[in-house]
């Protein structure tokens, strides 16, 4: 009998021996998909070198179970608890230990497991004895699992794997009830596609699952609506906001709170009986509008639509509850009070975001059915008024039409979430601020650390372009809000594309040449959406592309490239003034390495001090600064010039790059100038390293002229371990010193080069 040192090499000889027995198509990688050792049909399996402990590997067992339960995937009737060296398995049955996995864990599943107290094994089979080997494969072939009971902790995944299993399936197949006029029963309450996995959820309402109902949504439902979930800290929070808008309510006054997309009315459940009292509140999804009912409905003044009738279901949506359509704004529930000049309007709303041209979008062929809500009444007449790309997104449709039809007079106010662009570059109002806070994005179901703000504006005019809000991240698992510091926001006026890129034209400019894809190599002369006209000049080193003002896909909106990019964008760098252009390329870097979420979508990309930088370039004043940029620039991966021959016979060379190799580049020769300090010197010297272990790599090629991205890109290669899957890299010495030099250019980015960007408004 085989004798392992690595538990590692028990497991795939395990599988190596029965996975033929049992399913030769079976793949290791998926069985291994779960951070566990092994998923077979209705087995899970747990190897040890050897067990010393059966309870505590079945409470780890117990563990990986109730991670599949909350993944929304079946839990496996068998547990097999396998020592590779006695090679000897011990069989559970799961479903004795379902109050176990039915509970939440945290941390590794491996960790704190003594003190459990579970049953014997039913069996126990030795893979060296030919007939319990007969055994072990029956068990393996066995596709039994033990249901499982639905609740707030798992049903999210259980949606999102019954969205998989029925593409074409709407929310209501999923989750409807028999409650209301509407009476779908969904997969929850009986069970079909997951009947072997699930009990049907005996919940007579979906109120329990309150504060996830915007992610239970079917795939494109989540995109066409938006996601408006707020946290219960965060939504509290802004309580203190919309209580200083009430405070402006003149004496004598009735006041109303309108919440055109609330949801299942998380932002208002912190309110007093009272301040409900003065609550208008509308969600246009119709499973949360029956939540928002149960919870709300008896306590606030209105609800749109007031009951439920055989008229209210809409293909999943609330007929009447769309407040982008005229329908709703001329609404004569809502239309009493804006017409009444005693009565004040507190709009309180966390508006839905919506992309609805994501990649799950154009998977299913419906894009242009998911943007409906482009053709609304409000975007319609918003249009109208409003210029730009600010009319592309859903939550800038519903704070235009705040101001637009709502408020009215000094003392309205708007308590609004939503990232700052809106003011911020979009300049959509112009609007009196009152004071607000930040948040992290995070904590709105999504995965983004970003920033968010809650404003409470005046419907006053104002001209103002700075002020600060307080920012407040939350800890988890205690729940508690942390504070962390008042957060300037400042206005952008213009953009890069406006004041920085060289628009310039020069008469030994040629249209003729090659274009490059975002990699830095040579794109295909038949690739869609070629919007450039290529141009050779002796004076061109690069084309540079810095789009827009927000970080929102920071490397997708930069691009430093030897030839023109095949969409355009961008400009030529020329030998004469590229200097001068590097500072826009790093800014567009910012995000990359500083990622806290109070910088995110926050700070923002401007050429407001267009004027004060070109003067002080002019005087040589920032000399230094610009040779400083240059160092970063040439060491900095997002930089993909590349060394190549084009398809058009020219010899393209990497300018902007210190390697001297094949004699001195631009960047070598410039560089020159630049008073080394000891950050510098580091720089340079680990620039070195690198280029030495590049050279010792098998794909070099001595006639090339190499930056630090295609050194990346094409000497650095690594493969796959075929016995433990990992990646292995074929030069580690040139792997390690490249991850060297990129800590050392954070270090000195954010030290050297922020600061003056932020100085003359680069960064803003």
């Amino acid at each position: 009998m085989d004798r392992y040192i690595l538990e590692r090499d028990g497991q795939l000889d395990f599988y190596k021996v029965f996975l033929p027995r049992v399913n030769p198509s079976l793949d290791i990688d998926d069985i291994l998909s779960d951070n566990n050792d092994g998923v077979i049909n209705g087995n899970l399996l747990e190897f040890k070198l050897h067990v010393t402990d059966l309870n505590s590997v079945l409470f780890q067992c117990i563990k990986y179970l109730s991670a599949l339960r909350v993944k929304g995937k079946p839990v496996p009737a068998n547990i097999l608890i396998i020592d590779v060296n006695a090679a000897a398995i011990w069989l559970y049955r799961s479903a004795p230990y379902l109050a176990d996995i039915e509970k939440l864990y945290s941390g590794g599943a491996s960790k704190d497991n003594s003190g459990f107290i579970g049953g014997n094994a039913e069996k126990v089979l030795h893979y060296d004895k030919p007939l319990d080997v007969e055994d072990i494969v029956s068990l393996l072939k066995e596709n039994n699992f033990t249901k499982i009971h639905i609740d707030e902790n798992c049903i999210v995944g259980w949606a999102t794997s019954f969205y998989k299993t029925v593409p074409t399936a709407r929310k209501e197949d999923f989750l409807g009830d028999d409650t209301g006029k509407h009476k779908t029963i969904g997969e929850i309450r009986k069970p079909v596609h997951f009947a072997q996995y699930i009990y049907p959820y005996t919940g007579q309402t979906n109120v329990k699952f309150n504060y996830l109902m915007d992610k239970l949504n079917d795939t494109l439902q989540k995109k066409n609506l938006g996601a408006f979930y707020t946290h219960q800290l965060y939504a509290e929070k802004s309580l203190e906001l919309v209580r200083a808008a009430i405070a402006r309510v003149p004496a004598g006054y009735d006041y109303i709170i309108l919440d055109r997309c609330a949801g299942t009315g998380n932002l208002e459940a912190g309110l007093s009986d009272d301040e409900l009292s003065h609550c208008i509140v509308s969600t246009v999804e119709y499973y949360e509008y029956k939540v928002l009912q149960e919870l709300l409905g008896a306590k606030v003044r209105h609800i749109i639509p007031p009951i439920e009738t055989a008229e209210t279901f809409n293909a999943g949506l609330v007929t009447g509850a769309d407040a982008l359509s005229k329908e709703y704004i001329e609404n004569p529930i809502i239309r009493q009070y804006i017409d009444n000049p005693e009565c004040t309007v507190i709009l309180f709303e966390n508006p839905p975001y919506a992309e609805t041209t994501s990649i799950e979008h154009q998977k299913k062929g419906v894009g242009s059915k998911s943007s409906s809500w482009k053709q609304s009444y409000v975007v319609s007449e918003m249009k109208k008024e409003v210029k730009g790309t600010a009319s592309n997104d859903l939550g800038n449709a519903f704070i235009w039409s705040g101001f637009k039809y709502y408020l009215r007079q000094p003392t309205d106010s708007y308590i609004v979430y939503s990232p700052v662009k809106y003011w911020k570059v979009q300049h959509l109002i112009d609007r009196k601020f009152l004071g607000g806070f930040a948040f992290n994005r995070r904590y709105f179901h999504t995965n983004i650390d970003a920033c968010i703000m809650v404003a409470l504006w005046s419907y006053e005019q104002s001209n103002t372009n700075e002020f600060a809000i307080k920012g407040y991240d939350i800890i988890l698992p205690q729940g508690l809000l942390s504070y962390c510091g008042e957060l300037p926001v400042k206005r952008v006026h213009s953009i890069y594309s406006q004041k920085y890129y060289d628009k310039k034209k020069y008469d030994e400019d040629k249209f003729v040449g090659i274009f490059a894809d975002f990699n830095g190599e040579e794109a295909s002369k038949t690739r869609n959406s070629i919007r450039i006209n290529p141009i050779t000049n002796d004076n061109i080193i690069g084309y540079l592309v810095v789009k827009g003002a927000n970080f929102d896909n920071p490397d997708s909106c930069v691009h430093l490239l030897t030839v023109g990019a095949y969409d355009g964008n961008g400009f030529y760098l020329r030998k004469g003034n590229y200097l001068e252009k590097l500072p826009m390329f790093c800014a567009s870097r910012y995000i990359t390495y500083n990622r806290a979420w109070t910088e995110r979508a926050r700070i923002m990309k401007s050429a407001d001090g267009a004027d004060r930088f070109n003067a002080d370039v002019a005087s040589g004043k920032l000399a230094q600064f610009l040779l400083k940029c240059l160092l970063f620039t040439c060491t900095e991966m997002q930089n993909h010039m590349r060394t190549f021959t084009g398809s058009d016979g020219r010899f393209y060379r990497n300018e902007l790059c210190l390697d001297g190799t094949n004699g001195e580049t631009i960047a070598l020769r410039d560089i020159k100038g630049l008073a080394l300090d000891d950050r510098e010197k580091a720089i340079l010297k680990q620039w070195e390293t690198v280029l030495g272990w590049a050279k010792k790599t098998e794909n070099y090629n001595p006639d090339l002229t190499y930056g630090v991205y295609q050194i990346f890109a094409e000497l650095d290669t690594s493969h796959v371990d075929e016995t433990t899957g990992g990646t292995v890299w074929d030069n580690v010495e040139l792997h390690t010193s490249l991850a060297g030099l990129k800590t050392l250019v954070k270090n000195y980015y954010n030290s050297e080069i922020v600061p003056v960007l932020f100085e003359y408004e680069f960064l803003k």
